[in-house]
């Protein structure tokens, strides 16, 4: 079939809008039709070349839509069911889905390859191949992905919202709930506030926190930091280690979340220096993929027993945990309209991506056209 996708052709480049071959849906595959894709920051950093793929790649991962058609051996989902793209897989075979690592999964290690979970690929445009961001390829009307990325949902629920639990949302939840694990009074500091922020916030928030710090250089964003959960905010690292010493009596923060656009590895010795003896720093931003040069005090690690957790779709279980924060959706207890701060046409993807390098945006959707 024929269908619109943002293709990336060069690094560097702009989000080129063109009409595509698409093929239907082999073995273990389902055709969806995506009705919205969140702006996420990964696929900039392929853009900018800082997340190696193989070019020409059509970007987005962060996605929701309505199956339209199920290939051979599909046996969770049929023709009309609402789904959410997990930008990583779940195949519930390997050993870590087996033992509740689903973010974890053997499959997560073919994503960036561009090419179906068999190796090959089912889109072309410019008489060549083109390759796909996560097996799914969100910036589509339509695309032929894997069951094993797709997460059933409820058919209420908007899907101009729930796709941001792709990928952003859940990401920032669970680098709060599961690897800082934070627990009912814990001061918590955020450094970053976009769509992984805005969800480390409120995860935050919903474990119980007691002080949550936002760190953001954009004055704007301190409304946005208050309505998802955070009680204080500061645009410098100055001023939160005076802010965050002031507030526990010189103990420090429980931990230290990581969320901004792209880490930087002077970052981690300030992230280390705003949490306690035993405190937690948790690294949910990419670096450079070149980047090996972070800055830290080790003996300060060992005498003060601190702890470096890295932390990959904030450790959580899409296929559980997808469902159980669109059931805190739909009690207002978390908030996705809110994290919504502007949405585009498929044409508009690089205009979407000009407001995130601006600061203008927690997350930009787009709704596709069909």
């Amino acid at each position: 079939m024929k269908t619109n996708a943002a293709i990336l052709w060069e690094f560097g480049g702009n989000w080129e809008v063109e009409e595509i071959d698409l093929d239907p849906p082999q073995d273990g595959e389902v055709l969806v039709s995506w009705e919205a894709t969140g702006l996420c920051h990964s696929d900039e950093h392929i853009r900018t070349g800082d997340l190696p793929a193989p070019l020409p790649m059509i970007g987005g991962h962060e996605g929701a839509g309505i199956v339209q058609e199920v290939g051979p051996g599909v046996q969770g989902l049929k023709p009309g069911d609402h789904v959410v793209a997990s930008f990583l897989p779940a195949c519930g075979r390997c050993r870590f889905c087996s033992t509740g690592h689903q973010n974890l999964c053997d499959l997560g290690a073919l994503i960036m390859a561009g090419t179906q979970a068999d190796g090959t690929h089912r889109r072309r445009a410019r008489g060549q191949n083109v390759g796909v961001m996560a097996f799914v390829g969100t910036f589509s009307q339509y695309g032929t992905v894997p069951e094993a990325s797709i997460v059933k949902i409820d058919d209420d629920l908007p899907l101009s919202r729930a796709c941001l639990l792709g990928c952003g949302v859940t990401t920032g939840w669970g680098s709060a709930v599961n690897t800082a694990d934070v627990s009912p009074g814990d001061t918590v500091v955020v450094i970053g506030l976009g769509g992984i922020g805005s969800g480390a916030v409120q995860g935050a928030r919903l474990a119980g926190a007691e002080k949550i710090i936002v760190i953001d250089p954009i004055p704007a964003k301190q409304q946005k930091a208050f309505e998802f959960g955070a009680t204080h905010f500061v645009t410098s690292m100055p001023e939160a280690m005076a802010l965050v010493a002031d507030l526990t009596k010189g103990v420090m923060a429980d931990s230290s979340i990581l969320t901004v656009g792209l880490l930087e590895g002077a970052m981690l010795e300030d992230a280390a220096n705003l949490v306690r003896k035993g405190g937690a720093v948790v690294m949910t931003a990419l670096g450079r993929m070149a980047d090996s040069t972070p800055t830290l005090n080790m003996m300060m690690f060992t005498l003060f027993q601190k702890r470096l957790l890295g932390s990959l779709y904030g450790e959580a279980n899409p296929r559980a945990d997808i469902p159980r924060l669109l059931s805190l959706y739909r009690e207002g207890k978390l908030l996705l309209d809110e994290t919504v701060t502007h949405e585009y046409k498929l044409a508009e993807v690089n205009e979407g991506y000009e407001d995130m390098r601006a600061g203008k945006n927690i997350r930009g959707v787009v709704l596709h056209d069909h």
